[in-house]
């Protein structure tokens, strides 16, 4: 078994492009590009970038890839990957994020280990460029076949420089927060990418520690006894099918110059496998799910990255990690539950099992102070159907809040989009015996699935992110590899970051 990722050395240069010495050269290149900025690229190819926009091999539409030698011009570097930035019109942060990351995996397929990544003037501010490139470069290498043991040994990007035009002094510290969100991206990913078998309740919590404080953040573990006394039945509940003992984490980040009244309440779901209990889910694709507990390993790795990055603004991070499992003693249809707010669940699918160790969760996030509230989790296929596989979904109140969580989420590269959460859904889940159910049925699934996690919210703005269809890439594309995507993490340090704009955010819609 082999380390999941590595963080290479990454360093600013200021060099003209011929000066530069490594093993590759990343170009971005846009639709209709003269290289105006780049007069010499041309003469290095032999022609060979003419030849390509001739011939129809290379055109500069996103992530499209043309390497080429570049020797003719005496350049240091004898080669370089030119990769597609679509048109500069349409050219973003995220883009060239990407951009760094296609040249990084193209580097380790050809197995070079020194990497230049060359901003375009202009394209994009300083400090900005300096971030996403460190962000793209860092998320590159990572490997999801740690457990293999046979084949060619992995190849990891060694350094990395990134060619920043009029770089300010402060572009040192966009590097810096570019690595630690894609070192703490990549942290996620390793952990979603577990074996059940690996990442047990406990073990997660075991790991998580060592993340958290290593970041320096504050740890409490709590176990089973503590949970009862707590009165957390829903969590609880769900863990009677399993012989692994569930847990729950604690991370507190306490800056001395936080603002006093305001805590960033962060909950992820954290089930480490998730046979769906009694109601037992297909066995075709059912290994994929130890990555259930996505949503709580963004949470964990997220406080890492704001404890390490110093964010001004308190935070608590609260993670439920249990399995569920259709043992003896399991949860069944049928069962009512008590939670730890004292509100009773009829339970009528155990496979609708995430809203339930987040209805205790988020109440426990209040339990210790959180002002503002985002959990993040794998909950519903049905959020798949909405918007497939390339976008997070929304759900919250009040509508600015929302907003604020959205564009944190573009601006992380975490696409995402706001759906409805219309009191009307909540007849779908009406119980005759308790307060309500735990599954609304089919329709409007993603919905109700997010509404029975408001009933536990109190007046507290809130947002639900369902990654059930983000979390996982099930085809590789040109810059994410099939496998752990790590969503959600870069989400919530940008929300995190941005606290000064979303403070004074009402508690109502």
């Amino acid at each position: 078994m082999h380390s999941a990722f590595r963080t290479p050395a990454l360093t600013l240069t200021a060099r003209p492009t011929r000066e530069i010495d490594v093993d590759l050269l990343v170009i971005p290149v846009f639709r209709d590009d003269e290289l105006a900025d780049e007069p010499e690229l041309d003469r290095a190819s032999g022609g060979e970038f003419t030849r390509a926009r001739e011939r129809g091999a290379f055109s500069g539409k996103a992530y499209e890839t043309l390497v080429t030698s570049t020797t003719s011009a005496g350049w240091k570097t004898p080669r370089a990957a030119l990769i597609g930035a679509g048109p500069r019109a349409e050219f973003t942060a995220d883009v060239m994020r990407r951009i760094a990351i296609v040249g990084g995996l193209v580097a380790r397929e050809r197995r070079l280990v020194r990497v230049a990544v060359l901003g375009r003037a202009d394209a994009l501010t300083p400090m900005v460029a300096a971030q996403v490139m460190a962000e793209g470069a860092s998320l590159s290498n990572y490997d999801g076949g740690s457990w293999k043991t046979t084949g060619q040994p992995v190849s990891w990007l060694e350094s990395v420089e990134l060619r920043i035009a009029g770089a300010p002094a402060g572009s040192l510290e966009a590097v810096e927060r570019g690595r630690t969100l894609g070192e703490c991206t990549n942290q996620a990913r390793a952990m979603a990418n577990a074996p059940g078998n690996e990442l047990t309740p406990r073990m997660f919590a075991e790991r998580a520690t060592t993340i958290a404080t290593t970041a320096g953040l504050a740890v409490e573990v709590l176990d089973e006894q503590q949970m009862a006394a707590l009165k957390m039945g829903l969590l609880l509940g769900v863990a009677r099918g399993s012989q692994e003992p569930p847990r729950l984490i604690v991370l507190r980040h306490e800056p001395p110059q936080a603002p006093p009244g305001v805590v960033l309440g962060l909950v992820g779901k954290g089930i480490t496998f998730d046979t769906g209990g009694i109601s037992i889910k297909p066995a075709d694709h059912m290994e994929r799910m130890k990555d259930d507990m996505s949503g709580g390993a963004a949470v964990i790795c997220a406080m890492a990255a704001i404890a390490r990055l110093g964010v001004p603004v308190r935070c608590v991070g609260i993670v439920p990690m249990t399995e569920n499992m259709p043992g003896g003693r399991a949860l069944k249809p049928g069962d009512v539950l008590t939670s730890a707010s004292g509100k009773t669940v009829e339970i009528l699918n155990t496979d609708a099992e995430g809203r339930l160790v987040l209805g205790d969760g988020v109440w426990y996030a209040r339990e210790r102070g959180a002002t503002h509230l985002v959990d993040v989790a794998t909950l519903t296929g049905a959020c798949v159907v909405a918007l497939g596989k390339t976008t997070s979904g929304l759900f919250g109140t009040p509508s600015a809040w929302v907003e604020h969580v959205r564009r944190a989420s573009e601006r992380a590269g975490d696409r995402s989009w706001p759906m409805p959460v219309f009191d009307d859904y909540k007849e779908l889940f009406k119980s005759d015996i308790a307060d309500f159910t735990n599954t609304g049925g089919r329709a409007g699934g993603a919905i109700t699935g997010a509404l029975f996690i408001k009933e536990f919210t109190g007046d507290l703005p809130w947002v639900h992110m369902d990654i059930a269809g983000t979390a996982w890439a099930e085809e590789a594309t040109p810059y994410q590899p099939k496998g752990a995507t790590g969503v959600g993490v870069r989400t919530l340090v940008e929300l995190a970051s941005d606290a000064a704009s979303w403070m004074g955010t009402a508690t109502r819609s």
